[in-house]
């Protein structure tokens, strides 16, 4: 890939228990490969999107909400509208496959980084760990009869990156 069709892609994500971290820096990964320079930052850290050509967000759900991308969204959405996004969102819906829940997810998504509209999106399985939650995150993950253990699946996640750059026109 030469210098002209490379692109600079910020993946920028939240984490509460470092699951979307995780997942963030296998996009990095498969994106790095495509011969792509890419930035992987927390969303509180990011100052500006001078220099991308594109922007992936990526956050957990979260007591009914994705958690980061509205205040992100919100204090760059100018230079937002710039650039082609994509998104992903991570939780526990996937793995129950519940339609109910999982379009509940995929409202929180919108929520989140309206009026914002990606030009690809996604919803990965996470990871509950109670050996990493608080008693209260406890508590709730029982009162839900929350499946817990480690659900993401690194093969989607990766082929979902490597068509990024193609259906984000970069």
């Amino acid at each position: 890939m030469d210098v002209k069709t490379m692109a600079r892609i910020l993946v920028a994500y939240a984490t509460k228990h470092g699951s979307t971290a995780e997942i963030a820096q296998a996009i990095r990964k498969e994106l790095l490969a495509a011969g792509h320079i890419i930035d992987v930052m927390e969303m509180g850290t990011v100052a500006s999107l001078e220099g991308y050509n594109a922007v992936i967000i990526g956050g957990p759900m979260y007591l009914g909400k994705m958690v980061g991308a509205g205040k992100f969204v919100g204090r760059l959405a100018d230079e937002l509208k710039k650039l082609p996004v994509a998104a992903f969102i991570v939780g526990i819906s996937p793995v129950s496959k519940d339609p109910t829940s999982m379009e509940y997810t995929e409202k929180a998504l919108h929520a989140a980084l309206s009026p914002l509209q990606p030009v690809v999106e996604a919803m990965f399985a996470g990871r509950l760990d109670p050996a990493g939650l608080s008693w209260l995150e406890n508590w709730m993950t029982k009162k839900a009869k929350s499946p817990v253990g480690d659900f993401r699946d690194w093969t989607a996640i990766a082929a979902w990156a490597r068509e990024l750059p193609a259906k984000m026109g970069i």
